[in-house]
């Protein structure tokens, strides 16, 4: 499926990509990926997959919806992924359905065995090359883009499996992270900019990949390093082998994962999350403070930047929200006066620490602006005197295609109104947004260079550094284009 007609989320927030996770030669392969898979459960929540291999009986999957403890809680399900290598996803959608038949890992046999595939990330032009590849009489078993590299690789003319994939990938344009099993080998690969992440590890004489350093700590394995932009690293038996097929290109880490995409706990490109939103809170007070009484993180991806703005503007920081971690994804909203109240079901004021106080709220992002508005209100309804909010992202003006689920431009309420507008929107006495140079301040730069930013920052800026092929060749999103390059 093609970034023109990928589902959008519908609702007040980000969603997170998704997260990959694999083993080699260790006698619990596929309980070592459940585990990681769990530590990766923050970057999606619809779906999980295992696929193991055993040298003796082959390859075993088990797929389902919903969250990894209650996929692959049961010990019979466990007891079935015999094998000495596993490989396994988390899923939420940014391209295809919420079905069974999208979940990865993705599964086939090939004239050289069986081979399964994770992948994290959006592939630009996966709509144009799933229409030459079903030309070709190629069966699609899904509607997820990440099947357009099984079929790249069924097709390609080369005989090893690492060239077959090195052929693959470059033909695809986007963001991608993936891992990949076979008979012979356990193999990860990173897009040429590096925008989404991949880290290798080491678990006794075993060896680990997975999307952050949070899944390596859960099973005990050491971290070894990242996986560079373009690089594959190839696992077997006699070690790890690093190809790098592609060009020197310049990093576009995406910058979204030190905001609020990654654990807190991991350790990403070199650089710990949690200390990395402390400093950019502590920035963001630099820039924006105001006279208060308390700051109130918006949990729970708000707490580090409030922390950082609290200890810089010298100010008390209190839970002054409280969120319900118990509040699932599939609970029933029946009526519309139920679905107004719905905020509530996740989030209450804590009025002792509120009521007649001056509060700034921290919090990641503003998407719709609907969230916002009903925590501003929220707030006031407790007594709060004043209502601030502060925001430790630059305003997010543009739409994400690399494997972010992000609203459509027009819905994004920073595309559309400025500051001001925006805070009287949502009800809020002052909003502030962390600049653009002071976010890369908060990551060691002296600011951004438009030259070469480091990082993607395409929602803030529409600076998109990979080309959007299928969107560009879609007649009637070409004006969605040209507005996206500020045409």
């Amino acid at each position: 499926m093609s970034i023109t007609d990928r589902p959008r989320t519908e609702d007040d927030a980000f969603h997170e990509e998704c997260g990959v996770f694999g083993v080699w030669d260790h006698p619990d392969a596929a309980a070592i990926t459940a585990l990681g898979l769990h530590a990766l459960q923050h970057r999606g929540q619809e779906a999980s997959g295992i696929v193991a291999r055993s040298p003796d009986s082959g390859f075993h999957a088990h797929k389902g919806l919903g969250l990894v403890g209650d996929i692959f809680g049961d010990a019979k399900v466990m007891a079935g992924l015999r094998g000495d290598a596993a490989v396994g996803h988390n899923r939420y959608a940014t391209t295809g359905e919420t079905a069974l038949r999208n979940v990865q890992p993705l599964y086939a046999d090939f004239a050289f065995g069986g081979l399964a595939v994770a992948h994290n990330g959006n592939l630009t032009n996966a709509g144009e090359l799933r229409r030459t590849l079903v030309r070709r009489g190629c069966l699609f078993q899904s509607s997820t883009d990440s099947e357009v590299f099984v079929h790249l690789i069924a097709i390609s003319l080369y005989s090893s499996v690492l060239d077959r994939l090195i052929d693959a990938l470059k033909q695809v344009d986007g963001a991608y992270s993936l891992v990949a099993l076979h008979d012979g080998a356990l193999i990860g690969a990173r897009d040429p900019l590096g925008v989404r992440p991949l880290v290798l590890g080491r678990l006794g004489e075993s060896w680990v990949l997975a999307s952050e350093t949070c899944a390596l700590d859960i099973v005990g394995a050491d971290f070894v390093r990242d996986v560079d932009p373009g690089e594959i690293v190839i696992i077997t038996d006699a070690g790890v082998q690093s190809v790098k097929p592609f060009g020197a290109t310049q990093r576009r880490f995406c910058i979204f994962e030190y905001i609020y995409f990654a654990r807190p706990d991991s350790v990403v490109e070199g650089t710990p999350v949690y200390g990395t939103r402390k400093r950019i809170g502590a920035e963001l007070a630099r820039e924006s403070g105001i006279s208060a009484d308390v700051i109130v993180p918006v949990p729970d991806s708000g707490v580090p930047a409030a922390m950082g703005f609290a200890q810089e503007a010298g100010v008390p920081y209190e839970l002054g929200i409280i969120r319900n971690h118990y509040v699932g994804r599939t609970f029933i909203e029946p009526t519309d006066q139920i679905r107004h109240l719905g905020v509530k079901l996740k989030h209450s004021a804590n009025r002792a620490v509120i009521e007649g106080r001056r509060v700034v709220l921290v919090d990641d992002s503003i998407v719709r602006g609907t969230t916002s508005k009903k925590i501003v209100e929220m707030v006031r309804a407790a007594g709060a005197r004043e209502v601030h909010m502060r925001v430790s992202s630059p305003p997010t003006t543009h739409s994400c295609f690399y494997g972010i689920d992000t609203p459509e431009r027009e819905k994004l309420l920073a595309s559309q109104h400025d500051v001001a507008e925006m805070a009287r929107i949502i009800g809020a006495d002052s909003l502030a947004f962390i600049s653009l140079d002071g976010l890369y301040r908060a990551l060691g730069r002296p600011g951004r260079d438009a030259a070469n930013p480091g990082y993607c920052d395409a929602c803030f800026t529409g600076d998109y550094a990979i080309p959007l092929t299928d969107l560009l060749g879609h007649p009637e999103r070409k004006r969605e284009l040209l507005a996206l390059n500020g045409a």
